[in-house]
């Protein structure tokens, strides 16, 4: 046999050479896709109200409120794959519209395993229609569960725990003030935690501080985007974040956030991001450390 190549046999063996370049470069891409997940919270700039889009790290998919009207849908496919119309969880902290509507386009697109509300009575066409879509969805499989205190659910290392309301409010009338009903959610991963508080008032910061409801967490969703009348100094010191996200539109009439929060945010020393000045407030993390994007 000849010591030397031909130059076609070099030619193949340098194809050949490529290939298995282009193989490694293949395998390991599949790695890097198929790698360790992570927590994602995105608190969406969704105008003057809330919703928080959660992907646990076992690739489970929860909102968490609508915001004020259609712009979710937008923030959504951003997110999804055009082909996606499931989500794993959808919750309602209260049906307040600037939290209910954008729920409302949700359930019409995308079929929902589990849905977590409160099941407060209120007024208004918004309300009827949430009844509605929620018997539809309920017809397509869907499990409605009645939110109280310490209603846990788990998924992918993570764990989230009702803090709030303390007892079963289904078919309870709250048609003038629906705040402090909503759901307080705390979610736990690793040595990480972020407290998700809808809009509540100090009045149910203090009781969830005299109850011994464990509210200290390192990032916290601050309560009815920066209202005076939340977030206090002893609520602030319970929960001890270093990372504080409001949910806000410029200009809003509210005065949101108002001096007073952003003031007692700062005395804290808690980092404070606004989504009418930076967006989506998208975190990461592996459960030891979070990462903003």
């Amino acid at each position: 046999m000849s010591k030397f190549f031909t130059i076609k046999q070099k030619i193949g063996l340098g194809v050949v050479a490529v290939l298995l370049a282009l193989t490694v470069v293949a395998w390991q891409e599949v790695f890097k896709i198929t790698g360790p997940h992570y927590l994602k919270i995105d608190v969406l700039d969704i105008g003057q109200g809330d919703s928080i889009f959660i992907e646990t790290p076992a690739m489970r998919r929860i909102l968490i409120d609508g915001g004020p009207g259609t712009k979710v849908l937008q923030k959504l496919a951003e997110r999804l794959p055009f082909w996606e119309k499931h989500f794993d969880m959808v919750i309602l902290t209260h049906p307040d519209a600037d939290h209910l509507v954008g729920l409302l386009s949700v359930l019409q697109k995308y079929q929902v395993d589990y849905i977590v509300w409160t099941g407060i009575v209120r007024d208004g066409a918004a309300y009827q229609e949430w009844l509605e879509l929620l018997e539809k969805q309920k017809a397509r499989g869907a499990k409605i569960i009645i939110a109280s205190l310490h209603t846990n659910i788990g998924s992918g290392g993570v764990v989230f725990d009702t803090l709030h309301p303390f007892e079963n409010l289904e078919g309870q009338d709250f048609s003038k003030a629906g705040n402090d009903t909503g759901i307080v959610l705390r979610a736990a991963y690793g040595q990480k935690s972020f407290l998700f508080t809808g809009d509540i008032s100090s009045k149910v910061e203090q009781e969830m501080i005299e109850e011994n409801i464990p509210v200290a967490a390192d990032v916290l969703k601050v309560p009815h985007h920066g209202s005076k009348y939340s977030s206090s100094e002893t609520f602030l010191a319970a929960v001890h974040p270093s990372l504080a996200a409001i949910s806000v539109s410029a200009d809003n009439s509210y005065g949101h956030p108002t001096p007073e929060v952003l003031q007692r945010l700062q005395k804290f020393g808690i980092t404070t991001l606004i989504t009418d000045q930076y967006g989506d407030i998208k975190l990461v993390s592996d459960g030891n450390n979070i990462n903003i994007k």
